[in-house]
């Protein structure tokens, strides 16, 4: 099942902000999901766009940025595929590309839960818009539950939520299976609201919840952005900033650029705080991976570094800077 919400119109290109970026996913049966690849990164690069996109017999799921005309032309080469006219697409502007490169990977799943059977087309929880949510998750009766790993719900989350501590998305249906009687026996109704970063996650743990026999489960329509977007700051039940799967790091309230930095050694976002600890070195540690590595890899993380900011100062993209994370077994969109 997709979203059926038109995607948001886009504003011109802007001298401040003149990078379009498109999170999108779509769940939708594909024959040979491998003969998309090669067409894909030939438009890709013929239109400057730059992002990654994972494709698999199940549907397509990325986030990727350019100009307004690249994106144009991909998301409407996207649009024509079997099933995807209707793709969920969650778009924001940037001052500069996101991305190094150009990446079309395909995965067994878009979003890896490892379950077999599951299929959000044909089952799949109550969507919820942004405006609802409030309503929804300030009910007592209702188990909110942050289906998103536990390095992003350490950055943010909505009040209340419960955070599986999960370390990749492949986790939560074990994490589920084991708390599912604790979760369904403190005399609340079986009511469960789950969310993610862009829908994608919550969309397919809402299918596997129903799969495990619970029918009252709701998930937020296109997301945390999609809150952050719509829900005005003043009546907002988010707290704190939302991990983003790009150089962004992180965003708060109407997608502005959060405060995180990204560490490139173990890739997890590096708040304010932990930025001024003698063992955030940016590009080389920071204080959650500073004792795991050793006085070699250190060096080598300098060098990869230095050689970064090389490339920068020449106005050239290095490809050994790392990254952002994905979603835990490819999640690229959230």
């Amino acid at each position: 099942m997709t979203s059926t919400a038109p995607a948001p119109s886009v504003p011109p290109d802007d001298a401040a902000v003149p990078v379009r970026i498109a999170a999108l996913y779509c769940f939708t049966p594909f024959d040979d999901h491998l003969a998309l690849r090669a067409p894909l990164e030939r438009l890709c690069a013929e239109h400057g766009v730059r992002g990654t996109l994972l494709i698999a017999a199940e549907g397509i799921n990325g986030t990727i940025a350019g100009s307004d005309a690249g994106i144009g032309h991909v998301l409407a080469h996207l649009r024509a595929l079997p099933g995807c006219a209707q793709m969920d697409v969650k778009e924001t502007r940037a001052a500069s590309v996101p991305f190094h490169r150009m990446k079309v990977r395909p995965k067994r799943e878009i979003v890896t839960m490892g379950v077999p059977g599951i299929d959000p087309r044909r089952k799949v929880g109550q969507y919820v818009e942004a405006a609802q949510w409030n309503d929804l998750i300030s009910d007592p009766d209702t188990i909110v539950i942050d289906t998103r790993n536990d390095y992003e719900v350490a950055i943010g989350t909505f009040a209340g939520a419960i955070n599986p501590a999960t370390r990749s998305f492949r986790e939560f249906p074990a994490w589920f299976r084991a708390r599912r009687a604790e979760l369904l026996s403190q005399g609340r109704a079986p009511k469960i609201a789950m969310f993610c970063t862009g829908g994608i996650r919550c969309e397919k743990a809402t299918a596997f919840v129903r799969a495990e026999g619970i029918d009252d489960v709701f998930h937020l329509r296109g997301g945390i952005l999609k809150y952050l977007e719509t829900v005005p700051q003043a009546r907002s039940l988010w707290e704190g900033e939302c991990f983003v799967f790009d150089q962004r790091v992180s965003v708060t309230h109407d997608l502005r650029p959060g405060t995180h930095a990204l560490c490139h050694a173990c890739r997890m976002p590096v708040s304010v705080a932990d930025q001024s600890s003698p063992h955030y070195v940016p590009g080389v540690s920071c204080p959650a991976c500073h004792d795991e590595r050793d006085a070699a890899q250190r060096a080598r993380y300098a060098e990869r570094e230095r050689q970064a900011r090389l490339a920068q100062a020449r106005g050239e993209s290095h490809l050994g800077a790392a990254p952002a994370r994905d979603g835990g077994g490819g999640d690229g969109h959230g």
